[in-house]
């Protein structure tokens, strides 16, 4: 719930950062201090097995505008920036890496392009420091593919460092590594969204979280996206497709069950194999009513029923 004492809410998840937590503290409030704004700083410990919860927390105890929430286990970025998100007071909203890669000096440019009438700010890594294998090329993969699926010509979706508005976040589904696709949701669901290039730096301490493992989830997500913008308008149509081909397989399996019952065969199997997709077929179509209801009674959030138009967004969006 927002605050109207604070502006400002900057959220940073951590996992195993106990290097960074104090350096990426200070340059949070160096960078942010000099814009006079009420502010508050949110670091969400992923479930790190190393001393990042201790070190943050004892910040916290130095200064009030830092606030820390801890995981029991690792669950993954999307989660852990939801919990900032959901927790945050001010009505900016600042998500960024806890790894220094990002850099907290963007984020006065950020802010003020806000201001100029955006609902959200995307960073954008122009000279990126991360490994071409198994950072750079996946990430340019799947750009392209999000892209691609939801028509929003964003370069850098991967990027951590955003600003945004915090009223269009409050209705925003996270979950898995849904957090790469708000830009594009939010875009296609009316908001003004500006790109501007930022700083990237490598890191500095640790290893990296990420790699090539995370490509198999980022693939699944589109789909879902893909498949709720496919059949969100029409779901009664399109479940009847997916039943056509169980109602047929049941159509020739009591044809032959019926010419098995006239040779004086047995037709138990058949026919049984007959009702069963049978039943399936009368099952895809009933959930296609059921989401015929979902959709008339508006439960399918703004964000993903947009994606349905996203080949027909004209505004492009504004880059700098």
């Amino acid at each position: 719930m927002n605050d109207p004492k604070i502006s400002l809410t900057v959220v940073a998840p951590l996992y195993n950062e106990e290097e960074s937590v104090t350096v990426l503290y200070q340059r949070i409030c160096q960078a942010v201090d000099p814009l006079n704004q009420p502010y508050e700083i949110i670091f969400v410990d992923d479930g790190s097995s190393d001393s990042t919860f201790a070190v943050a927390s004892e910040l916290a105890t130095k200064d009030h505008k830092l606030r820390v929430i801890a995981f029991r286990k690792n669950y993954g970025q999307t989660p852990a920036m939801a919990a900032g998100i959901d927790n945050a007071k001010g009505k900016t909203l600042i998500t960024m890496d806890g790894d220094l890669q990002n850099d907290p000096s963007d984020i006065p440019m950020m802010v003020n392009k806000l201001n100029e009438g955006y609902d959200i700010v995307v960073g954008w890594r122009h000279n990126r420091q991360d490994k071409l294998i198994t950072r750079k090329i996946p990430s340019m993969i799947a750009n392209k593919l999000i892209g691609a699926v939801t028509g929003v010509p964003i370069r850098d979706n991967g990027c951590s460092l955003k600003v945004y508005r915090a009223e269009v976040m409050q209705k925003m589904p996270f979950y898995n590594e849904m957090h790469r696709f708000i830009p594009a949701l939010l875009f296609v669901a009316g908001s003004k969204v500006a790109e501007v290039k930022v700083k990237h730096h490598a890191r500095q301490f640790g290893e990296s979280k990420y790699g090539l493992s995370r490509i198999y989830k980022v693939l699944l997500d589109l789909l879902t996206i893909k498949t709720i913008g496919s059949i969100a308008h029409h779901p009664t149509l399109w479940f009847a497709k997916l039943a056509l081909l169980p109602l047929l397989i049941s159509f020739m399996c009591m044809i032959y069950a019926l010419i098995a019952l006239a040779s004086g065969d047995s037709m138990l199997v058949m026919s049984t194999v007959s009702l069963l997709f049978f039943i399936l077929s009368m099952f895809l179509i009933s959930l296609g009513f059921l989401g015929e209801l979902i959709y008339k009674h508006g439960s399918i959030t703004v964000s993903q029923l947009a994606l349905l138009t996203a080949n027909q967004v004209g505004e492009k969006i504004k880059s700098t």
